[in-house]
């Protein structure tokens, strides 16, 4: 097996964090993949792994390694894409992260039209809603709320309006009472979010042409959008969400409004890619894609029903 391959397999066991994770992505044997780390290590008469029997650690050596090999596997898939791009085709391995319950309510269930029109593109998605520095993790294309766009040297386009009405269950409004006014908020357990602070700070026209903000706060802090809508539906508190999430839920009778007079759009969600005369191919065509789904009008706002296929919910 020539250098580049050992280096190629090199670098995708560290990127997956295990031999056996890298030869599923690879299509390769474990032991075959271990065979070939062997021999890597073998020409250089170097450690690049300390083993053990639950994971696999770089060395001092390895890491200076991976960096090196990481840079030189990142310029031979650009020369591909950019012999690609000439052509007119799409391919090579995209890159993408996404707010994790929006990800897989409205955006996993419409890739299969994406990668059919684009077969020979590879797509690696990460559902999270921790911070995000897309340039230093090689992100190709980040899709994001408002509140978490903070990078001025990345390309902003905006997808969709974000309305979000607040709610609980039945049980939980039994058991506490109707909030009247937003203040009495103030004395009611509220759903949050801990790594997106600003989600917790909930905004309410004043009737005069200003807004109000009130700081919620409880006894259940999560750490996904899901997770709160998850929490909300079993009772615990009562939580603002968006309502492309909890539409059906209120339709059906497991949420009722809180507060309906309070509908609040002063969020977005936003499709965020890095700057460049020469932008890759496979991330215009996505970006272009993604554009063409959510915009001009939102697919669980449209008349046309388009969002009855893509299921509610559920947790990510």
């Amino acid at each position: 097996m020539d250098h580049t391959t050992q280096m190629l397999i090199f670098v995708r066991c560290v990127e997956h964090g295990s031999f056996s994770a890298a030869a599923r992505q690879l299509h390769m044997t474990p032991s075959a993949v271990s065979k070939q780390i062997r021999r890597l290590e073998d020409r250089l008469d170097a450690r690049l792994f300390n083993r053990t029997t639950r994971r696999v650690g770089l060395t001092e050596v390895g890491q200076e390694f991976y960096r090196r090999c990481a840079e030189i596997m990142t310029r031979i898939q650009e020369a591909e894409e950019a012999v690609g791009s000439l052509q007119g085709e799409v391919r090579g391995t995209l890159r993408v992260t996404a707010t994790a319950a929006f990800a897989r309510v409205q955006v996993l269930p419409r890739l299969n039209r994406f990668l059919a029109a684009n077969p020979d593109l590879n797509i690696e998605f990460e559902l999270t809603d921790r911070p995000v520095d897309v340039l230093n993790e090689g992100i190709d294309v980040a899709i994001m709320l408002q509140e978490q766009v903070d990078d001025p040297s990345l390309v902003v386009r905006q997808l969709a309006v974000n309305r979000r009405v607040i709610v609980a269950s039945p049980d939980y409004i039994r058991r506490n009472g109707q909030p009247e006014t937003p203040d009495d908020l103030r004395h009611h357990n509220c759903v949050t979010l801990y790594n997106v602070t600003g989600f917790n700070d909930w905004d309410f026209e004043d009737g005069h042409g200003g807004t109000r903000r009130i700081h919620v706060d409880g006894n259940f802090h999560a750490n996904t959008a899901s997770g709160v809508y998850e929490a909300a539906r079993a009772g615990v508190g009562v939580a603002r969400l968006s309502t492309w999430l909890v539409a059906p839920d209120l339709e059906a009778g497991r949420l009722v409004p809180v507060l309906p007079g309070y509908v609040q759009e002063n969020s977005a969600y936003y499709v965020l890619f890095p700057q460049g005369r020469h932008l890759a191919r496979k991330i215009r065509a996505f970006v272009d894609f993604l554009v063409g789904e959510f915009k001009p009008v939102a697919p669980w706002e449209r008349a046309d029903g388009d969002a009855a296929s893509v299921p509610a919910g559920g947790a990510g």
